[in-house]
């Protein structure tokens, strides 16, 4: 197996203590990277000897800036941006409620651009960096009692676009990852809210998701950050603004 080498390297990863954002902060860290992992969900400042846990909501702006700033401060820089932070809610479309849509939008899209900016100021110094957006084939495509979330990834995918038309001079190279369906917590809660909502039942959904993917099972989380790694790599020195899809198959556009 190909292990890619990030030593002397920062990675920052938001959402990195859970789910896709966890197998990307460990496959980075096992690359040598200095890791800097900021989740909501964290109790505490944590830090390691290359490893670095602050607690962080992605929708706040100073939140953001405080995260890049504490980063720059522990470790040198910010070399690699993985926004890998992200919520989602089900519901169908004549029923959405504005909660549901300014948390979405605050999180999905608002604390990736935040997160972004911060980085890119400290990333242009450098004339170096690499932006990787957790996306979703949501971002490509329709499905049902998701339009939020699928609304979020699809601005997703433009922000990359424009980041990546504007940061080129600067070297700084971004790209997306469009994951399909991921065996995470957030996808099983996907699953009973869905199953509720359909009068299926959750063991039936995630059949029904198999059926779909012509590799015939679902993701594991580090499926997507061997890609991320990729991405975050010199391997992917020639590409920027692209939506890398990691669905099995499921789609391929």
């Amino acid at each position: 197996m190909l292990m890619l080498d990030f030593s002397g390297q920062t990675a920052v990863v938001t959402g990195g203590l859970q789910g896709i954002g966890k197998a990307i902060a460990d496959l980075l860290f096992e690359g040598g990277a200095n890791v800097v992992i900021g989740d909501i969900a964290a109790p505490s400042r944590q830090q390691q000897e290359r490893q670095l846990i602050v607690p962080v909501d992605v929708a706040s702006r100073p939140a953001a800036q405080a995260l890049i700033d504490d980063a720059v401060a522990t470790f040198g820089g910010v070399d690699i941006l993985v926004n890998s932070c992200g919520v989602s809610a089900m519901s169908p479309v004549d029923a959405m409620n504005d909660d549901d849509w300014q948390r979405i939008l605050d999180v999905n899209v608002k604390g990736l651009s935040y997160l972004s900016e911060a980085a890119i100021r400290v990333m242009k110094v450098r004339q170096a960096g690499r932006i990787i957006n957790i996306a979703s084939q949501a971002g490509k495509n329709g499905y049902r009692l998701m339009g939020q979330y699928v609304a979020s990834k699809h601005a997703v995918l433009g922000l990359t676009k424009v980041m990546a038309i504007e940061l080129a001079r600067d070297n700084i190279l971004v790209n997306a990852v469009c994951p399909g369906i991921v065996e995470t917590e957030m996808k099983w809660r996907e699953r009973r809210e869905g199953a509720e909502l359909r009068g299926l039942t959750p063991e039936a959904i995630y059949a029904e998701d198999c059926s779909q993917v012509l590799l015939g099972r679902t993701a594991q989380p580090r499926d997507v950050a061997n890609v991320v790694a990729f991405l975050a790599s010199p391997l992917s020195s020639y590409m920027t603004g692209q939506a890398i899809n990691v669905t099995g198959g499921m789609t391929m556009h």
